[in-house]
């Protein structure tokens, strides 16, 4: 399915206000638990609520525009750093030990987080420098860039922290650069927004001493990408292969009904199909910490904490997305391209 229907970011932001709506995109209509050939605006939610337990204004309606509406239960949207509560592979699997040459699929992580994987290897196109791809919240601690959680030249361990990596001997790469992650909710800079601040708070202070008020502005535009670069100290360090998948073709394009793969840390080689394309979605970072996603692709090729960075891959080997976020039921993944033109690279094919 090519990219017929067209959702406007009034639509969009209409849906997203309904409770417990955490995503809306494009794909195809479900009907007693069968993909059908209908095209529809997908509204994912977290849960699904009975109708007689909604008001009118709360429930997703069954049409928008002429367009069929269906909505999907997917529960919480996560990152998937690998978190130390959560299972874990097998302490013997290949994929948590030293790599030289290191190959997509095992363990990677900045000194400050727990691990994640190493994606694929790529390139600078005019200068011929590789790197390694991850996402964000893997090479660079999910910095905004103005939060001091990491910096360029940061240490970056293969394996990562959780399975072992130390600073010491396990640095493969520094930190090279990376895309920021721009909160939800952002404090205001202009000065208006502050007088008017500033006079709030005077005048709270007169009704609740203990109480302060500070103004958010919402970051509409969104996020395109979680991704991130490493420049390895030696390139003979790095592999152009992923693990259990080969080499990288070239990158690609994906629409639902599209078979997908990935390798992962946690998981290893997952199958699945694209579910939705042009995905408008909140991930959770942290409880009480969202990120907003746009031009996001949700595929049922599940993943598990320790899989964010992997590299999603069609059935011609092509790159096209970059694994981050996932449910219970659906991972969630930045289309390829987006990737490539923000970062300024393409695959190494090696």
């Amino acid at each position: 399915m090519k990219d017929n229907i067209k959702i406007s970011k009034r639509c969009r932001g209409h849906l997203h206000k309904k409770p417990n709506v955490v995503g809306v995109g494009v794909g195809y209509r479900e009907k007693d638990g069968r993909i059908t050939d209908e095209q529809a605006i997908l509204v994912f939610v977290t849960k699904k609520v009975a109708p007689q337990k909604l008001n009118g204004s709360e429930m997703v309606p069954r049409s928008l525009r002429g367009q069929r509406v269906d909505v999907i239960e997917i529960g919480e949207v996560r990152l998937l750093e690998d978190q130390e509560e959560e299972e874990s592979p097998l302490p013997g699997d290949s994929r948590l030990k030293r790599w030289r040459p290191a190959p997509g699929g095992v363990s990677v992580g900045h000194y400050k987080i727990t691990a994640g994987t190493l994606g694929c290897a790529v390139k600078d196109p005019a200068t011929g420098e590789r790197f390694i791809l991850s996402n964000n919240h893997v090479l660079a601690n999910s910095s905004s860039g103005e939060d001091g959680r990491a910096s360029v030249g940061d240490p970056v361990l293969q394996p990562g922290p959780y399975d072992g990596g130390r600073p010491e001997g396990d640095t493969i790469a520094p930190l090279a650069r990376f895309i920021p992650l721009r909160p939800t909710m952002i404090s205001p800079r202009c000065s208006m927004a502050r007088r008017w601040e500033s006079l709030a708070n005077r005048l709270l202070t007169v009704l609740r001493p203990s109480y302060r008020l500070y103004l958010q502005k919402s970051n509409d535009e969104g996020n395109l990408v979680d991704a991130a670069l490493a420049g390895p100290l030696d390139e003979a360090h790095l592999s152009p292969e992923i693990m259990g998948l080969g080499r990288i073709s070239g990158i690609g394009e994906v629409y639902p009904g599209d078979e997908v793969v990935f390798s992962g840390r946690t998981s290893g080689v997952v199958r699945g199909r694209v579910i939705a394309r042009d995905v408008s979605i909140m991930v959770t970072v942290e409880p009480g910490r969202e990120l907003f996603f746009v031009d996001q692709l949700v595929t049922s090729a599940v993943s598990r904490p320790g899989d964010s960075g992997s590299v999603l891959l069609d059935g011609k080997n092509r790159a096209v997305g970059l694994l981050f976020a996932g449910s219970q039921t659906v991972s969630v993944c930045n289309r390829m391209q987006n990737v490539c033109t923000l970062l300024g690279v393409e695959p190494h094919l090696g």
